[in-house]
């Protein structure tokens, strides 16, 4: 199924930031505590974006580990390299399209990740499966993404001001589902795990900012609540009044993130 979705840098950065500022739980912590790194391995990141997951392993595990970052995104690439540069780190960062086979060898990789990716994969039997390829056996495949729980808050602003239905999200929708079922296929074992992390909004300016980030015109996600740059403020306009009337009416704003995180082992 191909995804027609295009995201800027700064919308992924933005709502990144906030997620880290509003946020009561670290998901990389979380994370980190699940997949139990050790020095030395092989670490492969799929959709490595501006390299944060690369960054986290490499801190953690002190630089003793061998990390590659790919994504298609060359803007994102761009930046973790020159991130990379400025740390001295010695990690790769290359051009990976994970809806084509991948230019590995297979059987090489301890550990590898994909997180808030990997649904939208084209063909995700065939992702999986290139995933699983390039591990060695016994190596192991963590994937994150949005449950079908996941910012039910968020959405229930956004239909109140609208009075449309929400499209089919490809994380909330595919990811517990479409995913789930095809690393069972492909794994010999899969673990399932949940976070969740309240973001609480005091003031009704981050939430929005949030919102802005995540409806934006260059979501195509959205492209049916909008076709203008007027409509999209109109949209934006009325989803601020709700949220106002929200914040006037409960004191503070919670949108709940649910997550999933799947491991599994080959």
């Amino acid at each position: 199924m191909k995804i027609d979705y295009r995201e800027t840098t700064n919308d992924l950065l933005k709502r990144i930031d906030i997620h880290s500022q509003y946020g009561a739980k670290n998901i990389d912590e979380w994370m980190l505590d699940l997949i139990k790194l050790q020095k030395g391995m092989k670490i492969l990141d799929v959709g490595c974006g501006a390299g944060k997951q690369c960054f986290s392993y490499y801190d953690f595990l002190r630089g003793d580990a061998d990390i590659t970052g790919g994504d298609v995104n060359l803007e994102l690439l761009a930046q973790a390299k020159s991130e990379n540069e400025k740390r001295g780190t010695g990690m790769t960062f290359m051009e990976l399209n994970f809806n084509q086979p991948f230019p590995l060898e297979e059987n090489q990789y301890d550990f590898e990740s994909c997180c808030f990716a990997i649904y939208y994969a084209e063909d995700i039997p065939f992702t999986i499966k290139e995933m699983h390829r390039v591990l060695k056996p016994g190596g192991r495949l963590f994937t994150s993404g949005p449950m079908p729980e996941n910012k039910l808050f968020f959405y229930d602003i956004i239909r109140d001001a609208t009075g449309k239905e929400i499209p089919p999200m490809p994380g909330s929708s595919r990811y517990s589902t479409q995913i789930l079922d095809s690393m069972k296929a492909t794994f010999k074992n899969v673990e399932i795990h949940i976070f969740e992390n309240p973001l609480v909004f005091e003031k009704v300016e981050p939430f929005i900012a949030y919102t802005r980030a995540s409806l934006s015109e260059d979501r195509k996600l959205w492209s049916s609540f909008f076709e203008t740059k007027d409509d999209f403020e109109k949209i934006m306009k009325a989803i601020t009044s709700v949220s106002e009337k929200r914040l006037q009416r409960d004191g503070k704003l919670v949108m709940t993130k649910v997550v999933g995180g799947f491991i599994g082992t080959k």
